[in-house]
């Protein structure tokens, strides 16, 4: 209802979707965007995702799993205790380079391609043998006609659980260069669920746009061997990977690059 609500406040008579992956899900919905445009069903399209999980309930379950730290959120951290929750989101514009050029956009980058899977293995686990998460990303590269090397920032999806950043960062060091810039706003925006995703993209392709890497803010002791932006820096960011982990397994990866 949310997302027919506001097809309706601008006018929109384009197909409506509302797709639903857990914290998976705002880059679910660019990718449903991208193929409504790919496929010739739309020729512009709104996507991303928005969420406001900071309800008695709401805290009350993550508390109740453990997953709330007592102090703050440290991504990828000896220390970490777990996420803080956060509100917010991320939308987007997205349409062909034609359509953008012929209105005289500001274009901030380009999808190249996604990937999406399901490990179909724990509720609120992920499978840390990592298969289905490994599919997701040799997918996502296949589709942009990337190689792993090829990639200057991985935006992880970093929330500071024990489990999500153990698994993350092995994935990370399985499939790509050990060069590679890695980092998690969490520490900064706090976990914001559903629209996490979103708000790394936008993270992404700020970075492209500004050729600036953001802090993995939090981290001070790092359990992982990894090169994490630990301060804010300049640097080439000519493509950009935002993963995301959600429960149920769901698993997602996105590839931005520049617009030449």
């Amino acid at each position: 209802m949310g997302a027919i609500a506001a097809a309706r406040e601008i006018g929109s008579t384009g197909p409506v979707k509302a797709p639903m992956a857990a914290c998976a899900t705002g880059i679910w919905s660019i990718a449903q965007a991208v193929e409504l445009i790919q496929t010739g069903q739309c020729q512009r399209a709104i996507a991303g995702a928005v969420e406001a999980p900071i309800t008695p309930l709401t805290l009350t379950g993550f508390n109740q799993m453990g997953a709330l730290a007592k102090t703050g959120c440290y991504p990828f951290d000896r220390g970490r205790e777990g996420f803080v929750l956060g509100e917010g989101g991320a939308l987007f514009v997205l349409e062909s380079a034609d359509l953008a050029a012929l209105r005289g956009a500001q274009i901030y980058g380009r999808v190249l391609g996604f990937g999406l899977t399901n490990d179909a293995c724990y509720v609120n686990a992920p499978d840390l043998g990592g298969k289905s998460a490994i599919a997701a990303v040799n997918q996502c590269l296949k589709r942009s006609n990337l190689s792993a090397v090829d990639l200057d920032f991985i935006h992880a999806h970093g929330t500071a659980t024990e489990l999500n950043d153990k698994h993350e960062a092995l994935l990370i060091q399985k499939l790509f260069d050990r060069g590679v810039a890695v980092s998690s706003t969490k520490g900064a925006t706090g976990h914001t669920l559903g629209a996490s995703g979103a708000l790394g993209v936008a993270f992404c392709l700020m970075s492209i746009k500004a050729q600036i890497l953001p802090p993995c803010a939090g981290l001070k002791q790092p359990e992982f061997e990894l090169d994490f932006v630990r301060c804010v820096r300049s640097g080439e960011v000519r493509n950009a990977v935002c993963l995301s982990f959600g429960f149920g397994g769901q698993n997602a990866a996105i590839a931005l690059a520049q617009y030449r």
